[in-house]
């Protein structure tokens, strides 16, 4: 099989160079060289398994070599000048969302590879070798509907939690509704546990959520960027801003979250003191220095609120991506590359190294993230960041400071709707 590929690929390939007769050749008349700039540093577990991917790629692929040019995030600087003078660069990565906003012009259409079956897809159609979600948000950032990135490295926003804390206070199930949630802070409080926390970094999350479930990110979008305040007087406001009051007013929450600076809420969670933290899956990498790999994490979905539009199937989430330069010599081999790393051996063993989220539908999940699997296949609308809150950067401070207050207990519900209007 691994002959048969390499052979197709040349071919390919050397047809491509005859009908172009531009951009890079091959080093040899039997080797095909690709340039990947990488938004890794080399030193990130992320950068260590797609690096080893990709020498396991050349050994089973032996016509085939790779470069790898590790930009780190500079690669938001690096890449567009570079491509602009035709350096030779095959493929590059970065977050899902701003690879087809800013470069989704230099990128290649990837469309008809997702029909092919490749030695990692176990016969499949890569399409239907990873999952299908994070292929339909490729084709929702971009203006025509086609795929111009494969996402890989994916992540939800939800609630994380400490599954020994659940058991303990005897939570048998994760809320799917708000007044599920409050009954099981209240038995997580009896327990002796503080049931939630937040960071400064993430405040405007909650609000946003909750408004989102209510009616919809769109709505939210709206609400923050209407002029004459009138949005603010929609019940679903005040419905939010009492439910907040109210976890606060039960103890529900912190005692220090109005004056947590990010990290010092992870860490409670981290340290076992606080329960539950509204966060994305990455959460459980970029904290395992404290709590290590044992920690019993668990992971649900924001839940679905009093009269709202939205449950479990509408969330934040995104990815990393990989593009091919439109302009590539080799694209046959730069997508069998791809897929090589974001399917099989290699999606898992990113996954495992970076206790990060799999592509392939197929996949172990590292165990720390087996319960947003769930989350994951469930998934059907795309929130932007905080439910859409952020869509005013002048309205948005406004808002966290006086969510901050609300949360913390030192205003009403009715005092923060009253500053909204203002």
């Amino acid at each position: 099989m691994k002959r048969i590929f390499a052979g197709a690929a040349l071919a390919v390939i050397g047809a491509a160079l005859l009908l172009t007769g531009c951009s890079k050749k091959a080093d040899s008349a039997d080797t095909v060289k690709l340039v990947y700039w990488s938004m890794w540093n080399q030193t990130e577990p992320q950068a260590q398994a797609i690096e080893e991917g990709i020498r396991d790629f050349e050994k089973k692929n032996p016509t085939i070599k790779v470069e790898i040019n590790w930009n780190g995030r500079e690669i938001r600087k690096t890449l567009q000048p570079a491509l602009d003078n035709n350096q030779t660069i095959d493929i590059w990565d970065e977050d899902l969302e701003r690879v087809i906003k800013t470069w989704g012009s230099y990128s290649l259409k990837l469309d008809s590879y997702l029909d092919k079956t490749y030695p990692t897809t176990e016969g499949k159609a890569y399409k239907d070798a990873v999952m299908g979600s994070l292929i339909d948000l490729s084709r929702f950032y971009a203006s025509d509907g086609a795929v111009y990135a494969i996402p890989y490295q994916p992540f939800v926003f939800a609630f994380m939690y400490n599954k020994e804390h659940f058991q303990k206070a005897g939570i048998a199930s994760t809320p799917k509704t708000w007044d599920e949630l409050i009954v099981a802070m209240g038995k997580l409080k009896a327990a002796g546990f503080v049931p939630m926390t937040m960071d400064d970094a993430y405040m405007d999350t909650l609000p946003g959520y909750y408004l989102a479930r209510a009616k919809g990110y769109q709505w939210v979008e709206q609400l923050v960027n209407d002029n004459t305040n009138a949005l603010w007087n929609d019940p679903a406001v005040l419905q939010m801003a009492k439910a907040f009051e109210a976890i606060a007013k039960a103890g529900y929450v912190s005692n220090t979250v109005a004056a947590n600076k990010w990290p010092a809420g992870q860490q409670d969670v981290a340290a076992g003191t606080v329960t539950m933290y509204l966060n994305g899956t990455w959460l459980v990498n970029e904290i395992m220095g404290t709590t290590g790999p044992e920690f019993p994490w668990g992971t649900f979905a924001f839940p679905s609120v009093p009269n709202g539009v939205d449950d479990g199937t509408a969330a934040n989430y995104g990815a990393q991506a990989f593009q091919v330069n439109k302009n590539s010599a080799n694209p046959e081999a730069a997508f069998a590359l791809i897929a090589h790393l974001t399917t099989g051996a290699w999606d898992k063993e990113l996954a495992q190294r970076s206790y990060g989220v799999p592509v392939g539908g197929t996949t172990d999940w590292p165990v720390q993230l087996a319960e947003a699997k769930a989350i994951f296949n469930n998934l059907k609308i795309c929130y932007p960041w905080a439910g859409g809150i952020q869509a005013n950067t002048d309205k948005l401070p406004v808002i966290v400071e006086s969510f901050t207050r609300l949360l913390g207990g030192t205003i009403t519900a009715d005092q923060f709707v009253a500053t909204m209007k203002r």
